[in-house]
Parts: structure tokens; C-alpha cells; sequence
């Protein structure tokens, strides 16, 4: 049986640093060293609250993305 489980990617090439990620979904984004958005692990946010802030962000750099676990 395959379980999938939700991870948080941020690219960071992309990410301009804005913050509204952490304004959206504080226990579950922080702002690196390098003033860019970093996932902290384990998400605690709702699920609601980390697509807001996925969909806020201006430069599409945070998406979903699918791991499997065998």
C-alpha cells in the first residue's frame, strides 16, 4: 500500500522574501536567513491555512508537493 503524504516546497530561487506566508501561516513558514520563506516541519497550520498562503504568494514560488511512503 502507497501512503501519500502533503510536503510544503519553497523555491527559493523564486521567493522574494514578501513574508505573507508567515502572516498567513506562522507556525508553519519562517524567513530563513537569507529573508526567504522556509517550510518548518511538521506543517501545524490547518491545511486551509497553508493553501492561503500558497495562494498568496505574488511569485508562485510554494506548491504542494506529493511524497510517497512505501
Amino acid at each position: 500500500m502507497i501512503d501519500f503524504m502533503k510536503q510544503i516546497k519553497v523555491d527559493q530561487d523564486t521567493c522574494i522574501g514578501c513574508g505573507s506566508c508567515v502572516s498567513l501561516a506562522e507556525k508553519t513558514f519562517k524567513l530563513n536567513e537569507n529573508g526567504k520563506s522556509t517550510p518548518i516541519d511538521p506543517a501545524e497550520d490547518s491545511e486551509e491555512a497553508i493553501q492561503g498562503a500558497i495562494d498568496s504568494c505574488p511569485v508562485t514560488a510554494i506548491s504542494w508537493m506529493e511524497e510517497t511512503n512505501d
